[in-house]
Formats: structure tokens, C-alpha cells, sequence
């Protein structure tokens, strides 16, 4: 009745129990849960978003907004960025295969984007 509750320290555990944790492993499986949570989360996110429909007339590259060219299919934030800083730094777009030159934009995603698009002359 005289015994005190000892605290536990570095190396209480003392091996050869089968209770020392694997160095970093709790540091692992921290990492692992929340990159499947974030997963989960952008997951439903996209699932609740459901598909975006394209808009419904041609959006101009050499006016269009970074909200415009994100109506555009598979174009997010970043990719409307690029389009915005390649058009400032290079001048208007003369036709729309010049949007393959934007990083991220190769010959597959133009196809898709090319019934979408317009090349006019800003107002």
C-alpha cells in the first residue's frame, strides 16, 4: 500500500516487451491519416461539385477572366493563372493552338478545350 505509481519514461518500456514503438512510425501514420482524410475531403467536394457543364458560348482567350476560363473544361485556377500570365507576357493569342505553349496545356487537353475557345480581338 506504500507503493507510489511510477512515471514512465524514455525506455520504461524497456525492450524485449514488444511494446517499443518503431522510431518515426507514429509520425508515419500521423501523415498517412491525414493525407487520407484530405483525400476523403477533396473526394467529396468533387463528388458534391458533380461534373461542370462547359459554358455556353466560346470563351475568349484574349479577354476571358481566370472565373471565365475556369468554366472551361479541366481548367482550374492554376491552368486560368498560366493562360492570364502567358497573354500578358506574350500579347493576344493569334489563333488557338498558341494555347498549347501555356504550361500544362498539351495536345490532349487542347482538343477538349478547342470547341470552347475563341481567339477575337479584344473590344
Amino acid at each position: 500500500m506504500g507503493t507510489e505509481p511510477q512515471a514512465l519514461g524514455p525506455g520504461a518500456l524497456g525492450s524485449g516487451t514488444g511494446l517499443d514503438p518503431v522510431p518515426g512510425m507514429i509520425s508515419r501514420l500521423s501523415r498517412l491519416l491525414k493525407s487520407w482524410m484530405l483525400g476523403l475531403g477533396l473526394s467529396g467536394a468533387l463528388l458534391l461539385a458533380g461534373p461542370r457543364r462547359p459554358p455556353e458560348h466560346p470563351v475568349n482567350l484574349n479577354t476571358a477572366t481566370v472565373t471565365e476560363l475556369m468554366q472551361l473544361p479541366r481548367v482550374g485556377p492554376k491552368t486560368a493563372q498560366r493562360i492570364i500570365a502567358f497573354r500578358q507576357e506574350h500579347g493576344p493569342f493569334q489563333r488557338a493552338e498558341d494555347l498549347m505553349h501555356v504550361k500544362g496545356i498539351g495536345e490532349k487537353t487542347f482538343r477538349r478545350l478547342q470547341p470552347h475557345i475563341t481567339v477575337a480581338d479584344a473590344p
